[in-house]
């Protein structure tokens, strides 16, 4: 017989364990020394003393209380019928330790989880009150490309909230998510509204363009002379709309072919008129240096003479290339001009009204100077030298005026 402080083992070789004063047989392990049954039964109480060790951590740490008073209840079972060798008693002490700090760990995680809980629905609920708002805008005139990814991102955060998130009540997640959908709902709605109006009206765009280059392709016979029909052609186009990227790019290629062939035609006139009408230049400036000596005459019947002889020749002359007519035509302009004036310059001179207007002034003016005469004598005379002085100067001003007057 073999006997330890938590066992022995009698002379049958049964192995008891010692619970306070009183022992349980917990087994036999025949064919063995009473040492090695009380070594084989006491190994097994070191297992169980390894769970009690575990379940201690765990509650430590913090695991879910549930786990924690269901690991318990199992242990403390295990330890009140275990067929081991060892103190039972102070296992299930500590087993009891365990289970009275459950409670309290019970009620802080149950505050925590109801924390959690509240901020799960809290966010969840701003998720469906950003959809609300999405869906309360006048869908009719947003930018769908950035409404459908806010919509879109908040059906991820939705799904992600919902898989990785806490539990929420039922009726309160099913409530959300009716909302939620609602607005999702009347987004959709009106984004498949929305491109399916666009669809109509980029194939009505598409036909009305397939119209236009069939005109367009339709004026190339007349060459450069469509040119004016082709940019009204250009205006429709534009007011057409947008029949989608890919197709409005390939519509314009052939659109603008068409016109490239009109320009490109009137692009040949001018090449040919550059070098028809280059001679022709030459001759105009050779005239224009030529006819350039009137600006220098102020007898108009000469210079009107000159200048009807030039008109001729210039006009005998022929056009001259594009982008010189205007530089010829300013230089024939001024002398035009300088020939008109003399013309009305002898007008103003000639005019017998005011001839006769400027007669009676002079008349005037030759009495009002005879006049001062006499003052500025009798002034002298008298040895009036301020009167004389007075005198003297509106004599010379009337006489300046007379010689204006003769003149003009």
């Amino acid at each position: 017989m073999s006997t330890t402080q938590w066992g022995r083992v009698d002379e049958s070789g049964a192995v008891f364990v010692r619970i306070g004063d009183e022992e349980r047989l917990v087994g036999e392990y025949p064919d063995a020394t009473p040492e090695e049954a009380l070594a084989y039964f006491a190994r097994k109480f070191t297992d169980l003393e390894g769970q009690v060790a575990l379940l201690e951590q765990r509650a430590k740490s913090g695991a879910p209380a549930a786990d924690l008073a269901k690991a318990a209840k199992h242990l403390a079972e295990s330890v009140e019928t275990a067929n081991a060798v060892g103190d039972l008693l102070s296992l299930a002490a500590r087993i009891q330790v365990v289970q009275s700090r459950v409670a309290e760990l019970g009620e802080a995680q149950s505050e925590a989880q109801q924390a959690e809980v509240e901020a799960a629905v809290a966010e969840r609920t701003a998720i469906v009150e950003a959809a609300e708002a999405l869906a309360s805008r006048d869908l009719e005139r947003v930018q769908w490309k950035q409404v459908g990814a806010e919509i879109d991102g908040l059906f991820q955060r939705w799904q992600q909230h919902q898989a990785n998130g806490p539990r929420i009540p039922k009726s309160t997640g099913d409530e959300l998510w009716k909302r939620f959908r609602a607005a999702r709902g009347t987004i959709d709605a009106a984004r498949r509204a929305f491109y399916a109006q666009q669809d109509t009206g980029q194939k009505q765009a598409r036909a009305a363009k397939l119209a236009l280059i069939e005109r367009a392709e339709a004026l190339a016979p007349r060459g450069a002379d469509g040119i004016a029909a082709y940019r009204g052609l250009l205006d429709e186009w534009k007011a057409a709309g947008r029949a989608g990227r890919k197709a409005d790019d390939q519509l314009w290629e052939r659109f603008k072919a068409a016109g490239d062939a009109l320009y490109a035609a009137k692009a040949e006139i001018v090449a040919q008129e550059q070098t028809e009408y280059a001679g022709n230049l030459e001759q105009k400036l050779a005239l224009l240096d030529e006819a350039e000596t009137i600006l220098k005459l102020s007898d108009r019947r000469q210079a009107r003479s000159q200048l009807q002889e030039v008109q001729r020749r210039w006009e005998a002359i022929g056009r001259v290339p594009r982008e010189q007519v205007r530089v010829v035509e300013d230089r024939l302009r001024r002398i035009e001009a300088h020939v008109r004036k003399l013309e009305e310059e002898h007008w103003v001179r000639s005019d017998p009204a005011r001839q006769e207007r400027s007669e009676g002034f002079a008349g005037q003016l030759e009495d009002s100077i005879a006049k001062l005469g006499q003052e500025l004598a009798e002034a002298e005379a008298a040895g009036d030298a301020k009167a004389a002085a007075e005198a003297k100067q509106a004599l010379e001003t009337q006489r300046s005026w007379l010689a204006a007057v003769r003149k003009g």
